[in-house]
């Protein structure tokens, strides 16, 4: 149970993010409510996944993870530069996490 809220609370922390890009620098009402709101449920849900999960290990995989979906929501949906070195990079960054899930 701790692993799907760990789950959502990625998912939920990468709309967040979204919505602070649609926000507009806070100027855009509705997306910055909505970003306030999905990071806060983020976290919620976060914090209670570290109930069962080591600190440790949610924290690299949530921000790990989290970071690689907003990333690839930026290059496909936002049309942002990518570059090798940008994407040997979010590579690490997956083998991070996944050395991190295995080595505990």
């Amino acid at each position: 149970m701790s692993w799907l809220l760990l789950f959502f609370g990625i998912v939920l922390e990468v709309c967040g993010t979204t919505c602070m890009k649609f926000s507009n620098g806070f100027t855009r009402v509705v997306p910055s409510v909505a970003m306030i709101l999905l990071y806060m449920s983020s976290l919620g849900l976060l914090t209670l996944a570290l109930k069962q999960i080591p600190l440790n290990v949610a924290y690299a995989i949530w921000s790990g993870m989290g970071t690689l979906l907003v990333v690839i929501l930026g290059v496909v949906f936002f049309h942002e530069a990518t570059s090798i070195p940008k994407l040997a990079s979010i590579l690490l960054i997956i083998l991070g996490v996944i050395g991190v899930r295995l080595s505990g």
